[in-house]
């Protein structure tokens, strides 16, 4: 065995192999720290980068959520004003049907005109007020609804106006309809009988509108979670492996250590040769 004072060969070795373990033990240390094996681009470039391009397509489906989740909003208070519209036909027949009768005398006949009147004008209240952020899907001022489907919104969900104002398409009783005659009453009752109608199709393909909302959220919501633990599954740490991997670095830093300070110890042999 040689030996030299100006160069320590031992410890030259021993201070390497301390130093690799305590980049290894900075690494684990992080990687617990932060939950991540891979936290930034120098850790693995190609797997940070597909992680980042994952996250993106997350954050955007939070968007195409939010659209979805205000279409059907905005359907689910037009099927509540519709369904409020043919509760008022309903009750509007009921008192045409009684006005039909021939025998009814001057005062009925204007107490059911003046019922018949006042829900009338309810449908009108009804369907201006059915609005829900800035858009109303029964009263005309609004011709549809789109809801982005997408991350790169190159798709949408549309759901169609159905107008239930008086005198449209759907609700044939006029603004100014009234039965105040046994014959002015029967006119109401056909035009009743095809309103309700009507506004029960309406209703129906609002209906539909929502719920093929609702089902596409569900699938935007599913795929997002799917790209969420995907990109978890590329950088996320197993904790339990680092902290076992933890345990045996702090082993290996402590006999670094002490192998190190046996090395430097060598030279002073040195010094018993010369006595």
């Amino acid at each position: 065995m040689s030996f030299s004072v100006n160069t320590n060969a031992g410890a030259l070795v021993a201070l390497q192999n301390l130093s690799t373990t305590q980049a290894q033990l900075q690494t684990t240390q992080n990687r617990i720290n932060t939950g991540l094996k891979i936290a930034s681009a120098k850790d693995n470039a190609a797997i940070f980068g597909i992680a980042q391009n994952q996250r993106a397509t997350s954050n955007s489906l939070n968007s195409v959520i939010s659209s979805l989740q205000r279409g059907q909003s905005t359907v689910d208070v037009a099927l509540s004003a519709g369904a409020s519209v043919s509760d008022l036909l309903n009750q509007m027949k009921e008192k045409a049907l009684a006005a039909a009768d021939v025998t009814l005398d001057t005062t009925s006949r204007a107490a059911l005109n003046n019922e018949f009147v006042s829900l009338r004008n309810q449908i009108t209240t009804v369907t201006s007020n059915a609005v829900f952020n800035g858009a109303n899907l029964i009263d005309g001022g609004t011709t549809q609804i789109q809801a982005i489907a997408n991350a790169d919104a190159s798709q949408v969900i549309s759901v169609s106006h159905q107008s239930l104002a008086l005198g449209g398409v759907n609700v044939t009783v006029t603004s100014t309809a009234t039965i105040n005659s046994a014959t002015a009453a029967s006119a109401q009752i056909t035009a009743l009988n095809t309103s309700i109608a009507n506004v029960s199709s309406a209703l129906g393909k609002l209906g539909t509108g929502s719920k093929a909302l609702a089902s596409h959220q569900t699938f935007i919501t599913n795929l997002q979670n799917t790209i969420d633990v995907g990109v978890g599954n590329l950088v996320d740490a197993d904790l339990a492996k680092e902290s076992a991997n933890l345990q045996a670095l702090q082993t290996k830093q402590q006999l670094g250590i002490q192998a190190l300070s046996i090395a430097n110890q060598s030279s002073s042999i040195l010094l018993g040769l010369f006595k």
